[in-house]
């Protein structure tokens, strides 16, 4: 396995088919703040909380520049359901490889009810406007998180 990015190393340009139709590159939001969040999957009830909270301070996160994005294995089909459902106004990205959890180190062994298997552990990254990781928050608990991400956006 790769050894994961570590805060204040630039994080490797990564390209992904999103939910708005279009190839997604980290690359092209260069000068902005890329808030990229892993979640496990569409329409579970953690993610959708985790997806309408995102949505929720969608306003507050454009104020200061920085663009959300939502990375899970799910299919661009079940993204888009996703995304009409809950009126998602940012893009959700197909990692169905889980290239770019890898990368990011948040595709684990996990166990539920004594089954194992691997899955993605929701965990979210901030990245400067310089492509450069500022902070991670691994194994994220949905309740106050996106109140804790804007508030690190906002430099507090």
């Amino acid at each position: 396995m790769t050894q994961q990015i570590e805060i204040g190393q630039a994080v490797p340009d990564f390209t992904l088919p999103g939910s708005n139709g279009k190839q997604v590159s980290l690359s092209q939001y260069r000068g902005q703040k890329v808030v990229i969040y892993f979640y496990p999957k569409d329409m579970t009830p953690g993610c959708t909380q985790e997806a309408c909270d995102f949505r929720d301070y969608h306003g507050d996160f454009a104020k200061y520049n920085a663009v959300v994005l939502g990375i899970s294995p799910d299919d661009l089909k079940r993204h888009g359901k996703f995304v009409e459902k809950h009126e998602l106004p940012f893009t959700l990205l197909s990692d169905t490889e889980h290239e770019v959890a890898e990368l990011f180190g948040v595709w684990q062994l996990k166990k539920m009810y004594g089954r194992e298997y691997y899955g993605i552990v929701r965990s979210t990254f901030l990245i400067d406007e310089n492509g450069l990781l500022a902070k991670e928050w691994r194994s994220v608990k949905v309740k106050g998180h996106t109140e804790e991400v804007l508030a690190a956006v906002k430099g507090e």
